[in-house]
């Protein structure tokens, strides 16, 4: 029965993280414009995609490293609230049997200790990286 749960719930998590894995990683195609098709150096076209608009910043609002941190805040978030749904259902089917009460109380106290360091995280990431960007 435990062995069927973890594989399930494996199961469940391996098709977000899967998906999760396809959008981030996916190479983003950018085009030239016109004025650009001139260049022949390497500098040229550094020149070109810093002008066109196509570049993003490395930190600030939209930049590449806050999007990743947030996407993994996220993810490390809903697999908290995860785990604390786990732990509740553990306590319901616990019986009343002491290790097994302990078990999925321990399971939920860690879970909730994941929310709140998820939270805590997110705060100080997004304190740092606007402070870097100015």
């Amino acid at each position: 029965m435990k062995k069927s749960i973890t594989t399930a719930i494996a199961g469940l998590l391996a098709v977000p993280a899967l998906a999760l894995g396809l959008t981030l990683f996916t190479p983003v195609v950018s085009t030239a414009s016109a004025a650009c098709a001139d260049g022949t150096s390497v500098a040229d076209g550094v020149d070109c995609a810093s002008t066109s608009g196509s570049a993003k910043s490395l930190f600030g609002t939209g930049g590449v490293f806050t999007t990743i941190i947030n996407t993994l805040l996220y993810v490390i978030g809903a697999l908290s609230v995860v785990m604390l749904i786990v732990g509740g259902i553990r306590y319901t089917v616990s019986n009343g049997t002491a290790a097994q009460v302990t078990a999925a109380k321990n399971t939920i106290m860690y879970a909730l200790v994941g929310l709140v360091i998820a939270f805590l995280a997110y705060a100080i990431v997004n304190w740092v990286l606007t402070s870097l960007s100015k």
